[in-house]
């Protein structure tokens, strides 16, 4: 007996190692670092900014967001990942065919303390707290079923390399012994990259040299202007508020959170100063990265992840060069295929609480509305399918309205 309790306590070390949450934390690292990045390069190159502009920006969104995603974890025990606003970026790539980035800038600055208002105000927990969450879910479903399309259609450029990462996921799945010491997101990235490095399709850093390997952000001076106002403060501050934020706490509270959304909400309002000042769109709560951070089987252990994740992002931000380069020359295959196996499982809760009780018209419309990306007066479709859904239930479930 006493021979079995000191070998329980000599494996305890390594079972409580938290691979689990560090492969979770990386996996949503690739998935902030990749198409998000290109998505930003392509709004500087359209808007004319230029390469240090454009690092100066990634450095912010990585990095300083990086250090609030640590910081909120750790004081909250809970993986809260804060990164920048997606639709926002392709908004800001388009004002700034006719808006100066010092303008831009400044719109920036009045977005954030809009944020910041509404976070004091506690108007945002509010409406939180009166939004059916089936309803909210099913916006989630919409905006995460494609990631899961994008995972089956990768079949299609590289079968091989695809398969071998979702036969490597479903066998560890299957086997949940195994999955204690061998976590399945784990087995698919060492699959994954061996088979990279087989097929020769390992990035090149071919022209990468210590001198430019290190981000030198920019610090800038904003303009005040009535167009830039007008244009781009509400967009920014709904898909903020109205957009990331119900659907990163919903996600959060269907896997046991408890999210502070007045304190979230007051930290993206800070933080979208801050980053403003070197360039970056407003800071955000984001959903399918804390969803990745959420979804490992050790609820009280999902903090750690956050922490990794802010980790991740500091260096990235601090290194945004070398790993921009890296990620830009990874086969699209193989993001695809490792962001839609990490978020099977989120997907497959989104649906079980979007329509297996109450308010399941309502999520229905949000739904179809997220999935048909409807984007109106500059605001995207996560926002018009929440606005469709509730409608669309108040009419024809009053009764779950009634019940609730």
């Amino acid at each position: 007996m006493a021979h079995s309790n000191r070998s329980r306590t000599a494996r305890s070390p390594f079972l409580q190692l938290p691979v689990a949450e560090l492969t979770n934390a990386f996996v949503a690292f690739l998935f902030a670092a990749s198409a998000p990045v290109t998505i930003i390069m392509s709004a500087g190159a359209k808007g004319g900014l230029s390469q240090s502009d454009i690092a100066s920006w990634i450095f912010a969104a990585f990095s300083i967001n990086g250090i609030l995603t640590v910081a909120m974890s750790v004081i909250y025990r809970q993986p809260l990942a804060f990164f920048w606003t997606i639709p926002g970026t392709v908004l800001v790539a388009s004002a700034l065919q006719h808006l100066s980035f010092a303008e831009v800038i400044g719109a920036y600055l009045i977005t954030a303390v809009l944020i910041l208002a509404l976070g004091l105000t506690g108007w945002v927990k509010l409406v939180m707290d009166r939004l059916p969450l089936p309803i909210i879910m099913g916006m989630v479903a919409g905006v995460f079923l494609n990631f899961g399309l994008d995972w089956i259609r990768s079949f299609a450029s590289d079968p091989w390399l695809a398969a071998a990462m979702t036969v490597t996921f479903f066998v560890l799945s299957a086997f949940p012994a195994v999955q204690k010491r061998l976590p399945p997101m784990v087995g698919v990235l060492i699959v994954g990259t061996a088979s990279l490095v087989i097929a020769g399709k390992a990035p090149s850093m071919e022209g990468m040299t210590a001198a430019n390997a290190l981000v030198q952000p920019n610090l800038y001076v904003p303009v005040f202007s009535w167009p830039a106002t007008l244009e781009l403060v509400v967009p920014l501050a709904v898909t903020v508020v109205a957009v990331y934020t119900p659907q990163g706490v919903s996600l959060l509270r269907n896997a046991g959170h408890h999210p502070p959304v007045n304190a979230i909400t007051n930290a993206c309002g800070i933080f979208s100063a801050i980053t403003a000042l070197f360039g970056c769109v407003s800071t955000c709560l984001t959903g399918p990265s804390s969803a990745i951070l959420a979804s490992g089987e050790c609820r009280s252990r999902h903090w750690l992840a956050g922490i990794f994740l802010g980790i991740f992002a500091i260096l990235f931000g601090a290194f945004s060069p070398v790993v921009t380069q890296a990620l830009l020359a990874t086969p699209t295959t193989f993001l695809a295929s490792l962001a839609g196996l990490a978020l099977l499982r989120i997907l497959q809760g989104a649906f079980q609480t979007s329509f297996s009780q109450k308010f399941s018209l309502g999520a229905l419309v949000a739904f179809l509305v997220t999935l048909g990306s409807p984007a109106l007066f500059g605001i995207g479709a996560p926002f018009w399918g929440i606005v469709f859904g509730v409608v669309a239930s108040l009419m024809l479930e009053r009764s779950d309205w009634a019940r609730s």
